[in-house]
């Protein structure tokens, strides 16, 4: 699911294409939305909007991945990768951004580094950082 292979957990929900759910979601792992879900998400774990999925409200997660459409406010607590196709519309934080060519995304970001929302490690904080990925020409 995560290209980084950072997801940690088990798929714990699935809302299937041709379903949709009104309301507050709430889950302990990774949940993955191919369908449509309006309202709020609030979660330790990992969303995944699938191509198909369709996101609208406010998000609150560890981490999102967005093959699909994600509208609203959201708040990832270590990154957000938004896939070619993918597509966010919306305020957005996170101490990390990753938008692969092809992907859109519309909206303010604001980008503060994990340490400073998180319990302090022995590691030192880094700044927010935004990584583009580029299709390899072929020469």
């Amino acid at each position: 699911m995560f290209k980084s292979g950072e997801a940690k957990g088990d798929l714990n929900g699935f809302l299937d294409a041709g379903s949709h759910m009104d309301g507050e979601l709430s889950f302990e792992d990774t949940f993955r939305v191919d369908g449509k879900l309006s309202g709020k998400v609030l979660s330790k774990g990992d969303l995944v909007v699938g191509e198909r999925g369709e996101v609208d409200g406010t998000v609150e997660v560890a981490r999102v991945y967005v093959s699909g459409t994600l509208k609203g406010v959201i708040k990832a607590r270590k990154r957000i990768e938004i896939t070619a196709g993918g597509r966010v519309l919306g305020d957005i934080q996170t101490p990390t951004l990753v938008i692969e060519e092809g992907g859109f995304y519309e909206g303010r970001c604001t980008m503060e580094p994990a340490a400073q929302r998180e319990p302090k490690s022995e590691s030192p904080a880094v700044a927010g950082v935004v990584t583009p990925l580029k299709a390899q020409r072929e020469s």
